[in-house]
């Protein structure tokens, strides 16, 4: 049972990673990239987020994950432009983006907002694709209004966090755990060596790690912990009963293998935490760490394809 103890630790690791040994404040790194978002003020009607919105046919809503901005799903609009509408989201206080003037029910307010978003834009039960964070929001917004979104695709996320460790475990349980730690993460206390450490667990080009670890060192550091913290408090496992959406949920574990994890027993942590979702399909990466649209592109757009043909129409 040793090894089963190293995956779930380790697993809890790749949400961690991106945000345990964030820096305070930095200056931020002006980059360049192909369809990166300008985003405008934030309105008053959703001011947790900015919107870049690419493409036409049925929308789709891209949810980045912890400490990243829309930009990390600059291929995936390249990819999807031309078939839907992508609606790219990037979240306050990530990737040197302004913080949100407050980090109260932080995930809440930002999934609230989401579903007015789709509301006043009129959207028709848009697509949600979301990385890590991201995936968990997708999930929560659909399980909190399941009429109003459309097929979810999860990019390496689970409904409960706090409980990889111990499938048991409570939020009251791991509460104590998770307040520690929101408030070591609000200190900020990295380098941007030990930044690069943490992110080459995540993702494996040597690019990629530059650009996620820049993300990382220009987050706010309480805007991060904050949504940590919401994230293992807020358990979905029962939740998700209610999605009457079909999910696609992409896994990763090669990152693991070193700890003795394999395909199948990470796969297991997935297929328990998903066992209440009443229309899904877990896939696992062979290759791909956690940032799998980067790591495993074509297993990535071939699975995701595939899904969204199956499962989805034009928009009317």
């Amino acid at each position: 049972m040793a090894y089963a103890t190293s995956l779930r630790s380790i697993c809890a690791a790749f949400f961690l990673s991106a945000a345990v040994l964030l820096p305070g404040p930095t200056a931020a790194t002006t980059t360049t990239q192909a369809l990166a978002p300008t985003p405008a003020e934030r309105p008053a009607a959703h001011p947790n987020f900015t919107v870049q919105v690419v493409g036409k046919g049925r929308p789709v809503l891209l949810i980045p994950g912890l400490t990243c901005p829309g930009t990390v799903w600059n291929e995936t609009v390249a990819h999807y432009q031309k078939q839907y509408q992508c609606h790219v989201i990037s979240l306050a206080g990530f990737g040197g983006t302004a913080a949100p003037v407050s980090t109260d029910k932080l995930l809440q307010s930002v999934r609230d907002q989401l579903l007015a978003y789709i509301k006043t834009q009129k959207l028709n039960k848009p697509i949600v694709i979301g990385h890590s964070l991201g995936g968990f929001m997708a999930l929560w917004m659909s399980s909190t209004q399941p009429e109003a979104v459309g097929p979810l695709v999860i990019v390496d996320s689970l409904p409960f966090i706090g409980a990889i460790q111990n499938p048991a475990a409570t939020v009251e349980q791991v509460r104590p755990m998770a307040e520690g730690m929101r408030q070591q993460m609000s200190k900020g206390s990295a380098n941007a060596t030990q930044q690069r450490q943490m992110t080459a667990s995540m993702v494996t080009d040597t690019a990629r790690i530059t650009q996620v670890t820049r993300w990382a060192l220009q987050s706010d550091p309480a805007t991060v912990a904050q949504a940590m913290y919401d994230m293992y408090t807020t358990d979905l496992r029962q939740d998700i009963a209610r999605i009457q959406q079909p999910v696609l949920v992409l896994g990763a574990w090669a990152a693991y293998k070193a700890y003795g994890s394999t395909k199948e027993s990470t796969r297991a942590i997935f297929t328990q935490q998903y066992a209440k979702l009443p229309q899904h399909r877990v896939e696992m990466s062979e290759a791909g760490k956690h940032f799998l649209m980067y790591d495993d592109t074509q297993w990535f757009f071939q699975l995701s394809d595939a899904f969204l043909k199956q499962n989805t129409v034009a928009a009317k």
